[in-house]
């Protein structure tokens, strides 16, 4: 997918030096056999060749670390570098050390082909000293696990910033700082700044700097001369023009900088007020006291941080994330005894998620000590960390169900299977026969929420077939009339020329269910649910959120409602597994990710829009299926079901369960058929070397220790090519499709079955 994911870097290299190892120990292992087999002597002989194969073992385990850590890492960095590629700033995914494992689409139109570069090869035509800047920001991230810094290059100003995304890699981001034209910022005016270094070298001068002193100076001795400076006082300041008395305010930049504005002086006050002069800052600052409570903030920090920052609130009720009381973290700082003296908070804003980095500085004013906080907006940063966390996750969950699903199937095999065994001895006069029924009916019910698991992780089997919206909602509005109740209206609208779709009809009944549910859940009092159908021409990518959707014609489904709505910083998670408002036992958390699932599986795209008290509404975009592939449907008259005739065939039972294996041989020799069992794909291959056998059909699992079901039945075919085939599997069928697809005669069984799905299976297949 991505031109610049390298074959090469620390991964592959640690894979050569394995090999390199390998190598040696192998070499070493056949001098000491060598010696082994010359010795004379049997003990030494034994101890020689003891340690030689000891040797060719440790060899082995070497490259076998090497290859999985390979893996792992070749992973990582494709994940990554599908959250970055439509970054628009230049970034890069870089192993800890420095060679660029990705590059974004802007990094390769900015820097040209970069494969086998070092970040810093990659930047030298950009800093002029690219190696120390990237060793010091990275030694922040990982003490920090991010850090950032303001550069001044020929080509202009940029922002630099590392985020540690593991234990060896980096995510680096170069961002254009553009200087605001004619002395005036986006949120005030433009003040003079320099940045001055540890030696007293003038790093930078912005434009305003410039302006006031007349030309750019390089030392600090030319402006003020052959003294100390400080922030708070007022100094002259040397210029063109003369003397101009400046009042200075220092921040510190890191790295033994600081940055010095060069504030007006104020004639009216004799001690002119430091913080007053801060309002016009363009960094975002606080004036925090000991005990947390903000004394003082400029214009913006109170547009970062919204409408709740007032004088003499604590700072706790404004942002949260330590995991600690806030408190804590400034006491720490203000004794000199805090770890790191910047923080990832997040901002209590009820009208969007935002999440600043939190830097605090120790200052002392008449006599008080206090702490200045400097802020930066660090919602993009956390946005791309919570995105790539969130995908991980995700793919966890969806193993996760996959693994449980196939054991959980497994276990619902054998209990509704033997639970269908005792339903053939008791009738509905018997005392038992309810409690029966209502194990097979919560058997099937612990079987549709295993089916929910997997529809979230999209693995399960899918039957898609040709769809008209408009038919599968009126097919479906009986049912969702009586899920409404009476207090809720559901009115339907459809665009009178909508083309068809292809997905499986039961899946998408599932997910309208789920939405009209929930909506219906969302207007206790009442109201109205509007479930409207159009079919749309997307000219050019749709951006939403995250996701883009391509160019094309779509017919999309608007599901809204007039009910509570859903609060902004929990409409990103409505999506999550086992995420939801309700209360304890009115919700699984399962219904819009199974939702999400099935939809994304079938290959469109679902979105939500609400506003607290207003509404919400979630569309389904689904592709509009192409004239060409469009198949007339025909329509068969079901014919009566004829009792089928069975137990005339011999069949071959493979499943390694024994407790499925125990209840499907009992339930096809109660029909009559002769049943062969083995509980592995060897003892199946045995039994078929008896070629007086006459096997007529098999039934065998997909998943099982050693060989799988698909192989050994391509082996067994090559002797007994007239065998049919029935697969059963408590995973979905697409995990093995493209194995049934080459083999003749095969058909799929999903678990759980019941004891009817299974006869009736294997009487299809032999008649």
């Amino acid at each position: 997918m991505y031109d610049t994911v390298l074959t090469t870097g620390p991964a592959s290299r640690f894979s050569e030096d394995a090999k390199g190892r390998l190598r040696s120990l192998l070499v070493a292992a056949i001098l000491l056999g060598a010696m082994g087999l010359l010795a004379p002597d049997g003990v030494i002989q034994l101890a020689l060749m003891t340690a030689s194969g000891s040797l060719l073992a440790l060899g082995l385990v070497v490259f076998a670390l090497s290859f999985r850590r390979k893996r792992s890492r070749a992973s990582a960095y494709t994940a990554i570098s599908e959250f970055i590629e439509k970054d628009a700033s230049p970034s890069f995914v870089v192993c800890k050390d420095g060679e660029v494992r990705s590059a974004n689409e802007a990094a390769r139109k900015s820097f040209g082909l970069i494969e086998g570069e070092t970040l810093a090869s990659t930047l030298k035509h950009t800093f002029a000293n690219p190696g120390g800047i990237l060793f010091r920001l990275q030694s922040k991230a990982e003490a920090n696990g991010a850090a950032r810094e303001d550069i001044v290059t020929r080509q202009g100003h940029v922002r630099l910033a590392v985020h540690q995304m593991g234990t060896e890699t980096y995510l680096w981001r170069i961002e254009d700082v553009p200087e605001p034209a004619a002395g005036r910022g986006t949120d005030g005016p433009l003040l003079p700044m320099l940045m001055i270094g540890r030696s007293g070298a003038v790093l930078f001068m912005n434009e305003a700097a410039r302006r006031l002193v007349g030309h750019r100076s390089k030392s600090v001795l030319e402006l003020f001369g052959d003294v100390a400076l400080r922030g708070g006082v007022v100094m002259p300041l040397r210029t063109a023009d003369g003397p101009v008395d400046c009042q200075l305010a220092e921040v510190e930049a890191g790295a033994g900088r600081r940055a010095i504005y060069l504030l007006p002086a104020s004639k009216d006050a004799p001690q002119p007020n430091l913080w007053s002069s801060f309002q016009d800052l363009p960094v975002p600052l606080l004036r925090v006291a000991a005990d947390g409570r903000v004394l003082a903030f400029n214009k913006v920090a109170s547009g970062l941080i919204g409408a709740g920052l007032n004088e003499g609130i604590h700072l706790s009720d404004l942002m949260e994330g330590l995991g600690r009381p806030i408190a804590d973290w400034l006491t720490e700082t203000l004794s000199g005894r805090a770890v790191q003296h910047s923080e990832f908070l997040r901002l209590k804003r009820s009208d969007k998620e935002m999440f600043v980095q939190v830097a605090l500085n120790r200052v002392t004013e008449n006599g008080e000590p206090s702490l200045i906080a400097v802020l930066t907006d660090a919602t993009e940063l956390k946005t791309l960390e919570a995105q790539f966390v969130q995908s991980q996750k995700m793919q966890a969950i969806g193993q996760l169900a996959g693994g449980v699903a196939h054991d959980f199937n497994n276990l619902l095999t054998a209990i509704s299977g033997h639970c269908d065994l005792l339903l053939l001895r008791h009738d509905q006069g018997d005392a038992d026969y309810s409690d029966l029924v209502q194990i097979n009916q919560n058997a099937n019910r612990a079987a549709a929420l295993v089916g929910q698991l997997l529809a979230f992780s999209r693995k399960q089997t899918l039957r898609p077939e040709v769809l008209d919206m408009r038919d599968t909602l009126s097919d479906l509005t009986h049912l969702l009339n009586r899920l409404v109740g009476e207090k809720v209206t559901l009115t339907l609208s459809h665009d009178p020329v909508l083309q068809s779709i292809r997905a499986d009809k039961r899946q998408l009944e599932q997910v309208l269910m789920n939405l009209v549910v929930n909506a219906r859940d969302a207007m206790p009092q009442g109201g109205e649910i509007m479930i409207t159908t159009e079919c749309e021409t997307i000219s050019k990518p749709l951006d939403r959120g995250q996701v883009t959707v391509p160019a094309g014609q779509y017919v999309t489904v608007r599901v809204s409602d007039q009910g509570v709505g859903i609060a902004a910083d929990k409409l990103q998670k409505v999506f999550e597994p086992f995420f939801t408002t309700k209360r304890t036992g009115e919700g699984t958390g399962l219904g819009l990710s199974t939702a999400y699932g099935i939809v994304k599986q079938t290959g469109g795209y679902i979105f939500v829009e609400s506003e607290l008290n207003k509404g919400t509404c979630f569309t389904l975009y689904f592709p509009v299926l192409d004239a060409v592939d469009v198949r007339p449907e025909v329509v068969k008259r079901p014919l009566p079901k004829a009792a089928p005739n069975h137990g005339d065939g011999v069949i071959l039972l493979v499943e390694d369960e024994a407790p499925v294996r125990a209840f499907a041989s009992r339930a096809l020799r109660l029909r009559g058929y002769t049943v062969l069992e083995a509980d592995s794909a060897e003892a199946a291959l045995k039994t078929l070397e008896d070629q007086s056998l006459n096997v007529d059909l098999f039934v065998t699992d997909v998943v099982m220790p050693g060989k799988d079901g698909p192989s050994w039945v391509r082996e067994a075919l090559l002797e007994r090519p007239d065998v049919r085939v029935v697969f059963v599997s408590g995973y979905a069928e697409d995990k093995f499709s493209d194995a049934k697809n080459k083999i003749p005669n095969s058909v799929f069984l999903p678990k759980p079955f019941s004891l009817n799905d299974l006869t009736e299976t294997v009487h299809r297949q032999l008649h």
